[in-house]
């Protein structure tokens, strides 16, 4: 008997390898990963490139869709998402899914699908074609779309959802067109439902973000027009229109002609007369409460700073009865009204002011008022009849 060589020859060593080799192909199908693929048929079938299979499961949903076929389109994303929680294609399905929602009547529920791309998955190429459709759906509920009750009826205000969205879109992209849209958007949307303090923000802000845009005169008269609706009345604080006549300045030296076509002269006057009109009202509030001292103060700060109101005449008209409560010491050491009054009404008489004319006494300079007291609606009780 041949004894057996237990050294093995070369051709030895590669047949072994070659065995090997073959075993580790032909091993069990758990050491595998398996991957499936949507058939025409809609069921799962297993396939061999994930990729491929991912990317044609996709267009098949977009081709539901663009067939006039939501619900297969939903129903094959929903599916797809459901079995594959992770990979390249989820936010395309995501978008697939959203879009269906929206051409079934159930955009709010597509929002939800739209905001899982934009914060999680802001790397992708859906993000952005995301942010567009949210916005076209803030568009629309800002127009007044209201949102569906348990599905059916739309009875519910979407204002807050509008506003949220608006909002986002700008912090998600800024700088971008899409934001620049929404920004005014936004500030229109203020505008429209009388939220002026609002508005005059939101149009500050355009105006500092997108100095370039060709909507940026727009933004600029509507902030102004923001700023004097905030503007409650003489009772009330009158902070718009302080810096509405601070912009109005700023425009009739920087852009005269759009200062001219948005009538910025006749609104500055406008605000002067608002202005001596709340300070006289404070006037006329402190004589009604037994300080004629303080309304006498007012009413020199009226003539002082706005002389050509109709305000500072009905002022005058008022000097008498503010004098006429006064101690006499003080009475005597006011300004002559007298004067001032036939100064501005010329051939109208002299008006009555209960005291003698004293044509040397100058008017009053700011060191003789007080300080102003600014008038609030909360603050300030109402002047009584």
């Amino acid at each position: 008997m041949t004894r057996f060589d237990p050294i093995p020859s070369p051709l030895g060593f590669v047949l072994l390898a070659a065995l090997v080799t073959l075993a580790g192909l032909a091993g069990p199908a758990s050491a595998r990963q398996e991957t499936y693929e949507l058939g025409d048929d809609d069921v799962w079938q297993a396939e061999d490139k994930p990729t491929d299979a991912a990317s044609r499961q996709v267009v098949l949903a977009r081709r539901a869709l663009a067939l006039g076929e939501p619900e297969r389109a939903r129903a094959l994303a929903s599916a797809f998402l459901d079995k594959f929680p992770g990979g390249e294609a989820r936010p395309e399905m995501l978008l697939v899914r959203g879009d269906a929602l929206v051409e079934m009547g159930d955009e709010y529920e597509a929002l939800f699908d739209y905001e899982a791309i934009t914060r999680t998955y802001s790397g992708s190429r859906a993000f952005v074609t995301a942010l567009e459709r949210e916005y076209q759906i803030a568009v629309a509920y800002a127009n007044g779309l209201r949102r569906k009750f348990l599905g059916t009826i739309r009875i519910i205000n979407a204002d807050d959802d509008a506003e949220e969205l608006l909002i986002r879109i700008q912090e998600r992209l800024p700088g971008s067109r899409l934001a620049e849209d929404a920004g005014m958007e936004l500030a229109d949307f203020y505008f429209v439902r009388s939220k002026m303090r609002l508005a005059a923000d939101a149009y500050d802000l355009f105006i500092q973000n997108y100095p370039r845009s060709d909507r940026i005169e727009k933004a600029r008269q509507r902030l102004i027009q923001a700023y004097l609706a905030s503007f409650r009345g003489p009772r009330y604080d009158d902070t718009g229109l302080r810096d509405a006549k601070r912009r109005l300045e700023v425009l009739e030296v920087t852009q005269p002609g759009l200062a001219q076509r948005i009538g910025a002269e006749a609104l500055l006057v406008r605000i002067e007369e608002s202005e001596a009109r709340k300070l006289l009202t404070t006037a006329e509030w402190y004589l009604s409460i037994n300080d004629p001292v303080s309304a006498e103060q007012y009413l020199r700060r009226v003539l002082e700073k706005h002389p050509a109101t109709v305000a500072a005449l009905d002022g005058l008209r008022i000097a008498p009865t503010i004098l006429a409560n006064m101690p006499a010491g003080i009475a005597a050491e006011c300004p002559d009204y007298r004067a001032m009054a036939e100064a501005l009404l010329g051939a109208a008489g002299p008006v009555q002011t209960g005291v003698e004319a004293r044509p040397e006494v100058p008017l009053p300079t700011s060191r003789s008022l007080a300080p102003e007291v600014p008038v609030d609606a909360k603050a300030t009780p109402e002047p009584t009849p």
